[in-house]
C-alpha cells in the first residue's frame, strides 16, 4: 500500500517543476533585487523588479519594517528617500547622505498571493579619519633610537595602517583593531622603531591608513624629523690652480647639524694656529712661494668637531702678453691674410692666361694653313688680266 500511495505525491513534485508548470509562474511573481555597498555619506539606490506583477504593486520596507514607498507613494517622512523609478515591473528608490544607522536589510514586497518578499542587505562603509603621529618630541641625535606611534578612528571594516620613510617602506608593528564606543566603527593604531642616521636628517616619516571607502585616495600624515649629527668639511681653493701674485681663497665648506660656528685653519709647520674665526674662508691677498704646504681647517659645532687638509702648490707665474706684441701679433695676421688672397689670385690668374694662350696659337696657325702661296696669287693675277678690262696687281 506504501508505494501506490506515494505516486501521486511524486507525480505531483514533477509537475511543479516541470518547463510551464506552476513553479514557473511562482517565479515570475518573485521579485528580485540586489545587495549595495555604499560608503556613509554617500547615496545608494535600491531597485526591485518583477516579471509578473498580478495587478499588484511593489514596496520597499527598512530594516525596521517601517514602509518607505508603496508603489509611487511616499510612505515615511525622510526627505534622504527619494523615488527613482515606479512602474508595475519595477520600484526603485535612492537614499541620499547614507549613515552608518541605514546598515541592514531592506525588503521588497509585492502583495501577491501569497505575498512574495526579496532582500537587499545594505553595507555601510566608515571612512577612517586622517591618521595621528606621536612620539617625536624633539631633535633626535645620530645612531638614538626613536619609536612613533600612528593611530585612525572611524573606520568600517577595520583599517589596515603603514609606514614609510620618504618612499621607502618602514616596517612597523601588526595593526591593533578596537572598536569603537559606538559598536559599528573601529580604531586602529600602529607603532614603528628605528634607529635614526645623518640621512635622515630632514626627513619625512609618513603613517598611511589603507581602506576600501577611500577607492585609492592617499590619506596619510607625515611627520617631520631632525637629526642631530658631527660636522664634515672640505676645502676648496679659488681659483683651483692658483699661481704666484694671484689672490687665493681656501674656502672651508663645513656641514652638519648645527653647521659649524667656528673655523681653525692652520698650516704644518707653523706653531700658532692662522685664524681662528667664524668665517670659513682664508684669504691670500698676494700669492707667494714660501706659502706652498699643506693647511688644516678645523670645523666645531656644539656636537663635535671634524678637520679637513689641503696642500697647497703655488705655481710660477704665467706669462702676461703685453700690448705691444698683442699689436704685432694682430697686425702680422692681417699681412698674412692678405699674402694668402694675393697667392690665390695669381694662381687663378695664371691659369687663365694658360688656356687662353693655347687657344690663340691654335688659330694663328689655322690661319697659316689657308693663306695662298706667292705663284699661285701671280696666275691668279695673270688670269684676271686677260680675263677682264680692268688692270690689277696683286701683291703677297
Amino acid at each position: 500500500m506504501g508505494a501506490p500511495s506515494a505516486l501521486p505525491l511524486l507525480l505531483l513534485f514533477a509537475y511543479c517543476w516541470a518547463p510551464g508548470g506552476t513553479n514557473l509562474s511562482q517565479d515570475d511573481s518573485q521579485p528580485w533585487t540586489s545587495d549595495e555597498t555604499v560608503v556613509a555619506g554617500g547615496t545608494v539606490v535600491l531597485k526591485c523588479q518583477v516579471k509578473d506583477h498580478e495587478d499588484s504593486s511593489l514596496q520597499w520596507s527598512n530594516p525596521a519594517q517601517q514602509t518607505l514607498y508603496f508603489g509611487e507613494k511616499r510612505a515615511l517622512r525622510d526627505n534622504r528617500i527619494q523615488l527613482v523609478r515606479s512602474t508595475p515591473h519595477e520600484l526603485s528608490i535612492s537614499i541620499s547622505n547614507v549613515a552608518l544607522a541605514d546598515e541592514g536589510e531592506y525588503t521588497c514586497s509585492i502583495f501577491t498571493m501569497p505575498v512574495r518578499t526579496a532582500k537587499s542587505l545594505v553595507t555601510v562603509l566608515g571612512i577612517p579619519q586622517k591618521p595621528i603621529i606621536t612620539g617625536y618630541k624633539s631633535s633626535l641625535r645620530e645612531k638614538e633610537t626613536t619609536t612613533l606611534n600612528c593611530q585612525s578612528s572611524g573606520s568600517k571594516p577595520a583599517a589596515q595602517l603603514s609606514w614609510r620613510k620618504g618612499e621607502k617602506e618602514l616596517h612597523g608593528e601588526p595593526t591593533r583593531i578596537q572598536e569603537d564606543p559606538n559598536g559599528k566603527t573601529f580604531t586602529v593604531s600602529s607603532s614603528v622603531t628605528f634607529q635614526v642616521t645623518r640621512e635622515d636628517d630632514g626627513a619625512d616619516i609618513v603613517c598611511s591608513v589603507n581602506h576600501e571607502s577611500l577607492k585609492g585616495a592617499d590619506r596619510s600624515t607625515s611627520q617631520h624629523i631632525e637629526v642631530l649629527y658631527t660636522p664634515t668639511a672640505k676645502i676648496r681653493p679659488d681659483p683651483p690652480h692658483p699661481r704666484e701674485g694671484q689672490k687665493l681663497l681656501l674656502h672651508c665648506e663645513g656641514r652638519g647639524n648645527p653647521i659649524p660656528q667656528q673655523y681653525l685653519w692652520e698650516k704644518e709647520g707653523s706653531v700658532p694656529p692662522l685664524k681662528i674665526t667664524q668665517e670659513s674662508a682664508l684669504i691670500f691677498p698676494f700669492l707667494n712661494k714660501s706659502d706652498s704646504g699643506t693647511y688644516g681647517c678645523t670645523a666645531t659645532s656644539n656636537m663635535g668637531s671634524y678637520k679637513a687638509y689641503y696642500t697647497l702648490n703655488v705655481n710660477d707665474p704665467s706669462p702676461v702678453p703685453s700690448s705691444s706684441s698683442t699689436y704685432h701679433a694682430i697686425i702680422g695676421g692681417i699681412v698674412a691674410f692678405i699674402v694668402f688672397l694675393l697667392l690665390i689670385l695669381l694662381i687663378f690668374l695664371g691659369h687663365y692666361l694658360i688656356r687662353h694662350k693655347g687657344t690663340y696659337l691654335t688659330h694663328e696657325a689655322k690661319g697659316s694653313d689657308d693663306a695662298p702661296d706667292a705663284d699661285t696669287a701671280i696666275i691668279n693675277a695673270e688670269g684676271g688680266q686677260s680675263g677682264g678690262d680692268d688692270k690689277k696687281e696683286y701683291f703677297i
